[in-house]
């Protein structure tokens, strides 16, 4: 069984999105996006450096982009479609990839929705300096003990020996300095706030208004929830959810228990892939994986899924 996944922020790179743009019609839909949402794309995800593409604003229109032209492409070589896949799942704002593959949502509406989500979650950032940081290794328990001493919250708890904090700069600086015991170290995320924490609360109501104007459908595919690795079956219970999650933790270690429940023979990452299925090289250790990089990675993840299909 074949589980799509969705990175999150931070897995953004400069110049990534530019060999998807080569593909037939990818210029023009992103053009097309754009347009709607208001940002150039193409611009932020071929031209634009780290620090730009950093900005919370930027980045996940840009990951939502690049993960549905890559979903489209991976799609178009299969000789079952999406029904491929047993299961789809996203980090943080991959889920709302993860969302739009599994029919919840348009790739219009997914676009629209991202946009508000970074530029609400932003100005939610913007009101006190904060930031995130990945502690690798240790207990969980004894990590989670050490953040919630520290006052910050562990807003990414990834599995594999990974756990996000989030927190106030003073907080993360204070995380650096004295590390929790039996931690391998820590190291600084590439993104501009507090995610999936208190401080993103202001952004909640600003989604719940948005949330409003979807008429989401029910998904398609078996969806699986990083709010807590629950499978969720109505459309608008996944909006919902899409709405909560930002001030709440994020449980990718659930949701990869989840898909060993399921049964999973394979799992593909959606560009920028790499960070989910490295993730799961070591909590799932065995199962083969493919991460869209570029597009020439869409020949061994087709070959992946000719394999592995449902």
């Amino acid at each position: 069984m074949l589980v799509l996944v969705a990175p999150g922020q931070g897995a953004q790179t400069p110049g990534f999105l530019t060999p998807w743009l080569d593909l037939p019609g990818a210029a023009d839909r992103v053009a097309e996006w754009s347009d709607a949402i208001g940002l150039d794309l193409a611009h932020y995800g071929t031209k634009a450096d780290a620090d730009e593409i950093r900005d919370t604003a930027v980045a996940q229109p840009l990951l939502v982009a690049a993960g549905l032209l890559s979903a489209s492409a991976l799609t178009a070589t299969l000789e079952k479609g999406r029904a491929a896949f047993g299961a789809v799942a996203g980090h943080s704002v991959g889920e709302i990839t993860a969302a739009a593959y599994a029919g919840v949502l348009s790739d219009a509406d997914a676009l629209s929705f991202v946009r508000t989500r970074g530029l609400a979650m932003a100005e939610a950032a913007a009101v006190t300096e904060t930031g995130m940081a990945a502690v690798l290794g240790g207990d969980q328990d004894v990590v989670v003990a050490h953040l919630e001493k520290l006052g910050l919250t562990p807003a990414n708890i990834n599995g594999a020996g990974q756990i996000a904090a989030a927190g106030t700069m003073e907080q993360i600086e204070a995380l650096v300095a004295e590390k929790p015991e039996g931690s391998m170290k820590v190291v600084a995320l590439k993104v501009a706030g507090a995610f999936h924490t208190h401080h993103m609360a202001p952004a909640v109501a600003t989604l719940e208004k948005a949330a409003q104007a979807l008429a989401p459908a029910d998904p398609e595919l078996t969806y699986v929830s990083n709010k807590d690795g629950h499978v969720v079956t109505a459309g608008a219970e996944v909006v919902a959810r899409l709405v909560g999650q930002v001030a709440n933790p994020v449980r990718w270690d659930l949701c990869m228990e989840r898909f060993r429940e399921l049964g999973v023979t394979g799992i593909i990452e959606l560009s920028p892939g790499g960070t989910l299925t490295g993730l799961a090289k070591r909590a799932l250790k065995g199962v083969p994986n493919v991460a869209l990089k570029t597009p020439d990675d869409l020949e061994k993840a087709a070959a992946l899924v000719a394999e592995h299909a449902a």
